[in-house]
């Protein structure tokens, strides 16, 4: 089971982007979407300083190292929860345990191992340090209990060689259908097969070939 479309844009969106590496609340150097050192390669602590030269392919970049971490964390879900999902129970919890990393532990997998949704809901917001995550826990819940996803563009902020991002006005914000073909890049298209010319020379002794032959066959 993976995450839908809508699920992976309200994820990028409740992470926001940032395309060079900075200290998160808990000074822990991340990069991109979220990514930490815990979830794989790269290191973020390692990563040049500052705003990429090419700020194209920073984000690029981000949407790579997020799609390589994302199954860890699909798989995480699916290994914790006993019973079947909603897809967007699905993309809701993925969400939680993304930024908490706390799904095995959770009363809410608790609570919906022992069948009861409603509890599970309400037990996302358990988990509401810092106060500012709170918005999420809450929209997390929302989409759990009700389907319903957030909309909007998906902002890209700035940081300085500090790790400090500025939070004040994006640089650049992408719209969904912009994140979805980073998120869910078009394969290459294959190039047509084409039959080499026959040489010319040897088509002509081919076709005279063939007509001796059907005249014996016919003798």
């Amino acid at each position: 089971m993976h995450m839908t479309d809508r699920g992976l844009l309200a994820l990028v969106r409740h992470e926001g982007l940032v395309p060079g590496p900075y200290l998160d609340v808990k000074q822990l150097w991340t990069f991109g979407i979220g990514h930490t050192a815990a979830a794989g390669p790269p290191d973020p602590a390692t990563m040049p300083r500052g705003m990429p030269a090419d700020l194209d392919a920073g984000i690029r970049e981000a949407f790579r190292v997020f799609q390589a971490d994302l199954t860890a964390y699909e798989d995480a879900v699916l290994r914790a929860l006993k019973g079947p999902l909603a897809p967007h129970e699905f993309d809701a919890l993925v969400s939680f345990h993304y930024n908490t990393g706390g799904i095995a532990k959770a009363a809410l997998t608790r609570h919906l191992n022992a069948g009861n949704r409603v509890a599970a809901a309400d037990a996302f917001l358990n988990w509401r340090r810092p106060a500012a995550i709170i918005p999420r826990r809450e929209a997390e819940r929302d989409l759990f209990r009700h389907a319903r996803y957030p909309g909007g563009t998906i902002p890209v902020w700035s940081v300085d060689r500090a790790g400090r991002v500025d939070f004040s006005r994006p640089i650049r914000r992408l719209t969904e259908d912009q994140a979805l073909a980073l998120l869910r890049p078009s394969p290459l298209p294959r190039p047509p097969v084409i039959d080499p010319a026959p040489d010319a020379p040897t088509s002509w002794l081919a076709r005279l070939a063939a007509f001796f032959s059907t005249l014996i066959r016919r003798a």
